[in-house]
This record gives C-alpha cells, sequence and structure tokens, in this order.
C-alpha cells in the first residue's frame, strides 16, 4: 500500500504538471524542480533537528524504565492492552512505552510523544513475528498516535493569539471535540479490521472512562474565560513536561541507580534512531513536495468547491480546505495553509476558526507513518494506512461541521 502511494504522488504530480503546462504554465517545473530538492533537504534538517529531543527522551525513558515505572504503567493499562493487544506478551515493557506516548500525545507534549512512540515500536517489532509486516499491534499503535486526541492544542492557540485573534481559545472546546471523534473512529474501525470484541466488558469500561473523562475536560475549560484557557492549558503542559523529566531522575535515584549513565545509554539509542529514520522521511516529504508543487492540491480543493456548489451546499468552509487535504501529509505545510487563511480571511473570520479546528483536528498521517515504521524498518504496513485516513476523515468531517455549529450557532 505505502508502495502505491508513494509512487502515485509522483505520478498525479507529473499529470498535473502536464496539464498546468497545456494551460500555458511552464514555471510548474522549475518549481517542482525546487521542491525536490528543499523537501529533500527539509527531511533531512527534519531528522537532524529530531536528535536531540530524541536522545534527552529516550535517555529519561531509559531510566523510567530500569526504576521500574514503566513496569507500573503497563500494569495499569494492561487488562485493557491485553485485550485489545493479544499478541503482545504480558511482560513486554512496550505496554508501559505506549502508555507514556498516549499520555504525552494527549497533554500536547510533541517534543515527548514521537520518542516514547517510537520506543515503543521498537519494543513491538522485538516480539513481532514477521520482521517485515507490521503486526496487528503496531498497526493499531500507529492508528491511535495518527489521530490522537489532544487536550491541549497550545501551537494553535498561541498562533491565533500572534494573529491578533479577539478570542484564542474559542477554538479549544471543537479542537478536543473533533480529535476525540478521530480517535474513536480510528480506534473502533482497527479493532473492527483486526475481529477484536469491543463489547467486552473491559474493553468497554477503559472506553467510557476515556469518553467521561474527555467529556469533564470539555466541561471545564468551557466554564472558563478564553484568556483563563489559554494559560491554563500553556501552564499545564509545561508544567507536566518538567515534571516527567524530573520525576523519572528522581525515581532512579530512589532506587540508587547511576541516573547519569542511563541517561547516555538511552540517548544513544536516540541518535541511532534519527540517523535510521532520514531516508524514510526524504522519500515521503519529496513525493508530498513534488504533489503540492504540481498543483494537485489546488485541483482538488478547486474539484471539491465545484461539487458542493453544484449540490447547492453551503461552501464557506472550502477556504479551509487546503489545512484539511495538506494535514495528512505534511504539519508544516498544513500550518503553512492556516497560516495563510488566516491573512487573507482574517483569524477570526469562519474561515480562520474552521482552519484552526481542522488543523488540530487529526496528525500527520503520512509523517508518522514514515517515521514509526521506517525506526523498524517495516516495508508491509497492512491496513495502517487506509484504517488512519479514515480517522483523519473523521476528524476532518467533524472539525467541519463543528466550526459551523460553535461559529455560527
Amino acid at each position: 500500500m505505502l508502495n502505491i502511494i508513494w509512487a502515485g504522488f509522483f505520478v498525479l504530480a507529473f499529470i498535473c504538471a502536464i496539464g498546468q503546462s497545456l494551460c500555458g504554465n511552464f514555471e510548474v517545473w522549475p518549481q517542482m524542480v525546487q521542491s525536490l530538492f528543499a523537501s529533500a533537504d527539509n527531511g533531512f534538517k527534519i531528522a537532524i533537528n529530531l536528535t536531540g529531543v530524541l536522545c534527552f527522551w529516550l535517555g529519561c525513558m531509559k531510566i523510567a524504565e530500569k526504576s521500574g515505572l514503566i513496569d507500573l504503567l503497563a500494569k495499569a493499562i494492561y487488562p485493557l492492552f491485553y485485550r485489545i493487544m493479544p499478541d503482545v506478551p504480558q511482560n513486554s515493557p512496550a505496554f508501559g512505552s505506549m502508555v507514556m506516548n498516549i499520555a504525552a500525545n494527549i497533554l500536547g507534549l510533541d517534543n515527548a510523544a514521537t520518542p516514547m512512540g517510537l520506543k515503543a515500536m521498537e519494543q513491538l517489532q522485538d516480539v513481532n513475528k514477521n520482521k517485515q509486516k507490521a503486526s496487528d499491534a503496531m498497526v493499531l499503535f500507529m492508528v491511535i498516535n495518527a489521530s490522537s486526541v489532544t487536550l491541549f492544542p497550545i501551537t494553535i492557540l498561541m498562533y491565533r493569539y500572534q494573529m491578533g485573534s479577539a478570542d484564542p481559545a474559542a477554538v479549544f472546546i471543537p479542537i478536543l471535540l473533533a480529535t476525540s471523534i478521530s480517535t474513536m473512529v480510528g480506534f473502533l474501525a482497527t479493532l473492527a479490521w483486526q475481529k477484536i470484541n469491543v463489547f467486552n466488558k473491559v474493553v468497554m469500561t477503559y472506553l467510557l472512562a476515556g469518553i467521561g473523562f474527555v467529556a469533564a475536560i470539555a466541561w471545564g475549560f468551557a466554564a472558563m474565560d478564553e484568556q483563563t484557557r489559554t494559560q491554563i492549558s500553556y501552564l499545564i503542559s509545561n508544567i507536566i513536561l518538567i515534571s516527567l523529566a524530573t520525576g523519572f531522575i528522581v525515581s532512579g535515584m530512589l532506587r540508587k541507580l547511576n541516573v547519569y549513565e542511563l541517561f547516555i545509554d538511552g540517548a544513544k539509542d536516540g541518535f541511532k534512531i534519527a540517523v535510521q529514520i532520514i531516508p524514510y522521511l526524504v522519500a515521503m516529504l519529496v513525493a508530498i513536495g513534488l504533489f503540492r508543487a504540481s498543483g494537485g492540491l489546488d485541483y482538488i480543493c478547486s474539484g471539491f468547491a465545484w461539487i458542493f456548489e453544484k449540490m447547492g451546499l453551503n461552501t464557506d468552509f472550502v477556504a479551509a480546505l487546503p489545512t484539511a487535504l495538506m494535514k495528512p501529509l505534511s504539519g508544516s505545510g498544513a500550518r503553512a495553509m492556516m497560516l495563510d487563511t488566516f491573512a487573507t480571511y482574517g483569524v477570526d473570520s469562519f474561515a480562520g476558526f474552521a482552519a484552526s479546528v481542522v488543523q488540530g483536528s487529526t496528525e500527520t498521517t503520512f509523517y508518522v507513518l514514515a517515521v514509526y515504521f521506517g525506526a523498524v524498518k517495516i516495508s508491509k504496513t497492512g491496513a495502517a494506512l487506509p484504517l488512519a485516513l479514515l480517522a483523519d476523515l473523521a476528524g476532518i468531517v467533524s472539525a467541519i461541521g463543528l466550526a459551523y455549529w460553535f461559529y455560527q450557532g
């Protein structure tokens, strides 16, 4: 599947460029060449820039693992994960790493989430029988990551504030609801695909607890004014980030471990992973960059606009479509699209509001796929991509619907 998608980007980009040439736009070819080199360079830089973060958090993870913190986390969620990932042994440290990753994503701690997720993928690969093909557990974990709930979308709130929004945190609740829907659809679709009984009492208990937790957060923040919501979100995320790192180190010291040496050992793994994912990142980002430079994304947006106009539907959301279509492909690209929408229509316009909610509703699926599976050299990703894209679709559709509901009442 990934092989077809990757090659498809090149073929479609070439076809779109020919179409542009037939319309008299011959500048598309040098633009595509420029994009090719820029995207390759960007892929390398992303991996290198990720090196420090990977080294730091995998160093901390090594301390947490040796101090027993990971085992404690694994025991807390084992009743659920045992039922949805039956092929993973009970004593696998992957359970604890997955919990740390999911928790970091939920709290918006991107810098901590990726290293923890890569560590979990390595541990899942250790118990994977077919080293070339993603296991069911890997697919489920990847889909959860590609659609993960984010309680504190700090980056989006900060961009809205910097662009002069009168109410930067107005998108907080719709983002929370949209990303929750995305995760729920991805999670349930993957369980159904893998023929796992979602109506199991334990699974349902965890699901209902998760839904209740999200609802409580939404209710609590809805009661705050916009300035308080932004300040509390920002404060909580930063406190948790520092507390995690400090807690890992203190737990190791209480166990009388040499935390410095353990940190160095873990940091070495971070460097190896950063180097290993470079080819995968470059391959994916170049393909996506070519497709974007060819005008393919513009064609798709125009096509959607034409279809919805013919159907007589409200097309106010079309201005936010570039962000929606770019988000699964490129995080930086989607952010650029969102900022362009802010600048063109106004940050507090409906288009700006919708683009903000869309930006926070899903993850960068192709980036996550390239990094996570590339780190463990998985070439056959199974149903991971279509299931993740289904979650993306659910997140984008719900984001647009929620934007209408919250903005226009």
